[in-house]
């Protein structure tokens, strides 16, 4: 089947977005076009797909995320933000209530981060700190910085629901090593865990500035990602390393994010959502493979207003 869609990015969360509104694809398909267009090795490439489906009712319309390995997450709150600017143009909007998988989240245009860069506001949440919800079988109801005993690691940790499941770890140097054994850990899907969680590693560097590493569900060892930073800048605030109420920098290897994190666990998160080009590709649903890809548009001042900005950082 031929595809068309879009190639965007969330702070370096990168991903092939499709106009899903009028697919009539069958529901068991729509993993096998995820891991034929995620691949890295393949002729797209991603951390997962994004779909922009249709509204109901109480939503303007919807989105939904499946990772490269196929599984559906709950959100992506950096791929949000690109389906907010797709749902945005496909329907002249400006802000839209949008169905996630298990909850819902507002978006609304922001003023721009820098000169070209598209910028979308979105809120979500209230966050869970109930791990029993996930589930999390440790014989505790919340986990904040204390240790899990299932890991086999001394580091302590902050887990929090948005509505993706995070472990958080605040450290002095990030360890990549580590965090991938323990993301792998993770990943493995242990009696204890038997849904998953993604893993970050968070440095404090500044006054209101973080530094999050993440080991993404589903994905790996990620670049950036969207919840793990709304998650990370939540469990700032919670041990006291941030304020509740104060817009935090959030950086990441694909860039930066603003979050502000209020106590009744709203989290608002303000970044670019960035449309690198646009073109259209044959999927192969039985071998999950795609075709060479056909580039219909490129928006290369897009990429180079976006690339100003992570230069500035670096």
């Amino acid at each position: 089947m031929n595809i068309d869609f879009l190639k965007c990015h969330g702070s370096g969360n990168d991903f092939p977005l499709i106009d899903a509104r009028d697919l009539a694809l069958p529901e068991a398909d729509w993993p096998r076009v995820a891991v034929a267009l995620a691949d890295r090795g393949g002729t797209v490439g991603g951390d997962g797909i994004l779909l922009l489906t249709a509204g109901d009712a109480t939503h303007d319309f919807g989105m939904r995320m499946f990772n490269s390995d196929g599984s559906e997450a709950e959100t992506c709150l950096n791929g949000l933000r690109c389906v907010a600017r797709a749902g945005f143009e496909a329907l002249g909007i400006e802000e839209a209530r949008v169905r996630l998988k298990t909850s819902d989240a507002h978006v609304s245009r922001d003023p721009d981060l820098a000169a070209g860069v598209v910028t979308i506001r979105e809120v979500a949440g209230p966050v869970d700190l109930d791990v029993s919800h996930w589930p999390m079988r440790t014989g505790v109801e919340r986990i904040v910085e204390a240790p899990i005993a299932q890991l086999g690691s001394d580091r302590a940790f902050t887990a929090v629901a948005i509505p993706n499941p995070h472990l958080v770890s605040f450290v002095e140097t990030i360890d990549e090593a580590e965090l991938v054994a323990l993301g792998e850990q993770c990943e493995a899907a242990p009696d204890w865990l038997p849904n998953r969680a993604n893993v970050s590693f968070v440095e404090v560097q500044g006054s209101n500035v973080l530094f999050v590493r993440t080991f993404e569900r589903g994905v790996g060892l990620t670049d950036s990602c969207g919840s793990a930073m709304a998650a990370s800048t939540y469990a700032a605030c919670l041990t006291r390393r941030c304020g509740f109420g104060t817009e935090i920098t959030v950086r990441n290897r694909g860039g930066l994010v603003r979050v502000e994190a209020r106590e009744d666990g709203m989290v608002r998160l303000s970044g670019n959502a960035t449309v690198e080009w646009r073109g259209s590709v044959d999927v192969h649903l039985d071998t999950r493979t795609a075709g060479p890809v056909t580039v219909t548009a490129r928006h290369d001042e897009e990429v180079a207003a976006w690339r100003a900005v992570v230069d500035a950082i670096v």
